[in-house]
């Protein structure tokens, strides 16, 4: 079944179109990924889909019965909002029905009166007949794998990477059939990409995103649509079956770009020698050579190079010295100093940095990649501890999300502020202009005001005034947020020729794995570990040990029932608790009589009861699992 259809879209940008009459649809169960360059129009054109933007001609039609869920790359909010009325803000009836459901639970704990049990009865009733007990653990299962425990606090008081965290978990929890993605893995730690990843592969939902993740496009998309010369081009598959046909493409557009030009080489010789056009042969050739000189030609896309003059390290770079670092818990502080009021972010840290070394930073949300970064470049100071840099150890740090004082600055003009003149590696010098043209910034654009760019624009402009300071040490803060494929294959490619030193935090598995052959692990309880290899060793040996070491769900003679919980179980838990506890027992009975009807020679009875079996075994693990949550409660 058809849930979108994209009719002859097209959107102006700042000097020239963004796409022309973009045509193409996606059916039920579709996985695609929008790619292109920063500034091709990815962004703008999931807008127009999901009708944040007008498009300038074109149509965009979505099935009525399908609805569409829209993760922006910049997530709108009312900061008086709580992350509850956040997520429940949607205009499906089931969401609806949970969050009255949700806050009736509240209600009764509070006031216990007829009026509330009459509401809270009402609104149970109502989950039983719509059968929504499960979408409501599915919903609890996705905002805990978020890390989204605190469903009352202010939308005003959240970090960048919590509201875009909140922001997927509203799109993730509607019941629509269409999911639009901007840059879903921005913000979130590798361990939550893993999942989300699997989510997106499993989900029966059709999904359309924008993400620079090679690991992630490759696991989750089945369709690629490129955005590039203004046109919208599918190639099927996943990404690293678009990278064969698009190499394949390129030399056949190549071969046959060779093979005209060889074939005008005579003909404009013809047309110079003046023919007489009187006959139909001389008018039908002079038309064809006409068409083939004024036809579009294939031009390989321009490519840019970052490239520094190489400023040499001492003999002591950087040394880190019994460093700790500790903040305090909950989210205002505490006013006493006891050791139970903190936790530990960095606890007797020591590193010596030697020359060459390429390390990736890993940890979860919250584990301090960003706080060492910030103790490395005395943005903050360490508890104790002592950091030692060399003298000629020069840093360029790369944060996170940049600050550009003055937006109205023209491109050139915030090059200018750094330096006129640039030194290459090879000695030559270069004005600002073409050393903004080394880097992709040619022609317009290097007249443009900043707040014109593109979100990967502004990255690459800031990162090129960072390289002018030519650093021997870079420390980079999640790099490939904003950045598209292509920028990030060359960034990469300058990071492995650099001969200086290199400490990055990065989501991105696939770049982590290419630039990075040394981890430092931000343990939970503040300590660091050391790995030599790549990420994906890392995560691979974790997973075997995991898998090695697992924790069984509780057997059905061992459960507990609800009355022997203690008392820090809210109210609303443990009706769910004692809900889920008889939904375990219903599904465990059945299981034997579903395996008996598999084992039947009628195939149809068989094949239906395999088809049962599987839900039943899915719904199962979510059950036992929320029921272990809920089991750990004290």
């Amino acid at each position: 079944m058809n849930l979108l259809s994209v009719n002859g879209l097209s959107k102006i940008g700042r000097e020239k179109p963004l796409f022309t009459d973009v045509t193409f649809g996606l059916n039920e169960g579709d996985k695609a990924a929008l790619i292109g360059r920063n500034g091709t129009g990815k962004s703008t054109l999931l807008n127009t889909i999901a009708g944040v933007l007008a498009p300038d001609s074109g149509t965009v039609v979505i099935q009525k019965e399908a609805g569409v869920s829209f993760l922006a790359q910049s997530p709108l909010y009312s900061s008086g909002d709580t992350i509850r009325a956040h997520i429940f803000n949607s205009k499906s009836q089931k969401l609806k029905t949970i969050r009255g459901y949700e806050e009736a639970c509240e209600e009764l704990q509070k006031t216990n009166s007829e009026q509330a049990r009459k509401k809270y009865n009402q609104l149970s009733e109502k989950m039983d007949a719509d059968n929504l007990w499960n979408y409501e653990n599915q919903i609890k299962s996705i905002l805990t794998t978020l890390g989204i425990s605190d469903l009352e606090r202010k939308m005003g008081e959240l970090s960048g990477g919590m509201i875009k965290k909140v922001a997927l978990a509203q799109v993730l929890v509607e019941d629509s059939k269409l999911i639009l993605l901007d840059e879903p893995t921005n913000h979130l730690d590798i361990s939550t990409i893993l999942w989300l990843q699997n989510y997106l592969a499993e989900t029966k939902r059709s999904v359309l995103m924008v993400t620079h993740d090679r690991y992630f496009l490759d696991s989750v998309c089945n369709n690629i649509y490129e955005l590039a010369r203004n046109r919208i081009k599918l190639y099927t598959g996943n990404y690293t079956s678009y990278l064969e046909k698009k190499q394949t493409e390129s030399q056949i557009e190549a071969n046959t770009e060779r093979r005209i030009e060889s074939v005008l080489r005579f003909e404009r010789e013809w047309l110079r020698r003046g023919p007489c056009a009187r006959g139909t042969k001389a008018k039908a050739r002079i038309q064809r050579d006409m068409e083939l000189i004024n036809r579009e030609k294939f031009s390989p896309e321009k490519n840019f190079s970052f490239e520094v003059e190489e400023r040499r390290l001492g003999g002591k770079i950087l040394e880190l010295h019994g460093v700790s670092k500790q903040f305090p818990k909950g989210f205002s502080g505490s006013a006493e100093n006891s050791a139970e009021n903190f936790f530990p972010v960095l606890k007797n840290f020591s590193y010596t940095f030697n020359k060459g070394e390429k390390i990736g930073i890993f940890g979860g949300n919250g584990s301090g990649k960003s706080t060492l970064l910030n103790i490395i470049t005395q943005k903050i100071n360490p508890d104790s501890g002592e950091i030692i840099k060399g003298e000629n150890t020069f840093i360029a740090y790369y944060e996170q999300n940049p600050n550009f004082d003055d937006t109205s600055l023209t491109v050139l003009e915030y090059i200018k502020e750094a330096a006129d003149v640039m030194k290459m590696s090879n000695g030559t010098e270069l004005s600002a202009a073409l050393f903004l043209e080394q880097f992709g910034f040619e022609g317009k654009i290097q007249h443009s005001p900043v707040s014109s760019l593109s979100g990967g624009e502004r990255k690459r402009l800031y990162l090129v005034r960072l390289l002018i300071g030519n650093p021997n040490f870079l420390i980079l803060d999640e790099p490939t947020n904003d950045f598209d494929i292509f920028t990030m294959n060359i960034l990469e490619q300058f990071l492995l020729s650099f001969k200086g030193c290199l400490l990055v935090v990065s989501h991105d598995r696939y770049f982590m794995d290419k630039v990075c052959d040394t981890l430092l692990i931000m343990e939970a309880d503040g300590s660091v570990s050391g790995f030599t290899g790549k990420c994906s060793e890392y995560i691979e040996l974790q997973r075997t040990k995991n898998e090695a070491a697992p924790n069984p769900p509780p057997e059905k003679q061992e459960r507990v029932s609800a009355h022997q919980k203690k008392n820090r179980m809210s109210f609303k838990e443990k009706q769910e608790f004692e809900r889920i506890e008889r939904r375990i027992f219903e599904l465990e009975d059945r299981k034997p009589e579903l395996e008996k009807l598999m084992a039947s020679s009628n195939y149809e009875e068989s094949a239906k009861a395999g088809k049962e079996y599987t839900e039943l075994e899915k719904e199962l693990a979510e059950a036992y699992s929320r029921w272990e949550e809920l089991s750990a409660l004290e």
